[in-house]
């Protein structure tokens, strides 16, 4: 019962956290992204494990609008780094978040302490996206979304643009099998490729995920972040 308790929290924090960094987006107001947590909530340990999940997303209003985020949302993100580094045999996927959370931190001028202080790292491996089918790929891009940013170069963005049919493909299949949240990731990485179908639609494509899924705040994240990226710039 605890332990079911302490999820239903974690997915709940998760919820406002999107909900904080959607309104952001939106408003053009990076302070709206630390409201959650100015105003206190959950314990240390759930909220900075919330902040693992949301990635480096929880920066992306202050990453493309150039401006410092709010002191509370810094803190906790940059102990989050601190504290929950990946273990030696954790997913590719684990390895590109924490790097991506580091970059984001050195991107805007606030490396986090320790080893990482004197820069954001060697990229991890990425050659496992390779030979990856094109539903894993798709599944594997979706989940680091945060890494599709305008401007921004790395491995797993080179992998995914030598590939924009397979992900094309990708974001159909998930539309149709309703699964929002990946389509919306998928849909974020398909504005930055070259090659993508004309077919596709993507445009009314995205549309219709915002209308049958953006009612979940990780779900618009995701939108939002792929209407703004075609005319973002990385700052």
């Amino acid at each position: 019962m605890e332990q079911s308790s302490t999820s239903a929290l974690l997915q709940g924090t998760v919820l406002d956290l999107a909900s904080d960094v959607v309104s952001a987006l939106r408003s053009g107001d990076h302070v709206r992204a630390g409201s959650t947590l100015a105003t206190g909530g959950p314990g240390d340990g759930v909220m900075r494990a919330a902040v693992r999940v949301l990635g480096a997303d929880l920066l992306l209003p202050s990453t493309l609008l150039g401006r410092d985020p709010a002191p509370a949302q810094l803190a906790v993100f940059q102990e989050a780094v601190a504290a929950h580094p990946p273990r030696p045999d954790a997913a590719p996927t684990v390895w590109w978040s924490h790097w991506a959370m580091t970059r984001a931190l050195h991107r805007l001028g606030h490396p986090p302490n320790g080893p990482l202080a004197d820069g954001a790292g060697a990229e991890p491996d990425a050659r496992w996206l390779d030979d990856a089918g094109w539903q894993h790929l798709t599944h594997q891009l979706a989940v680091l979304a945060p890494l599709a940013l305008p401007g921004e170069e790395c491995a797993v963005l080179s992998a995914a643009r030598r590939r924009p049919v397979d992900v094309a493909r990708g974001f159909v299949r998930a539309v149709r099998r309703r699964d929002w949240q990946q389509a919306a990731g998928a849909g974020r990485w398909l504005t930055l490729l070259d090659g993508v179908p004309d077919t596709l639609g993507l445009e009314a494509g995205l549309d219709f995920v915002r209308l049958m899924g953006g009612g979940d705040p990780r779900v618009a994240l995701q939108l939002e972040a792929a209407r703004l990226m075609p005319a973002g710039v990385l700052l």
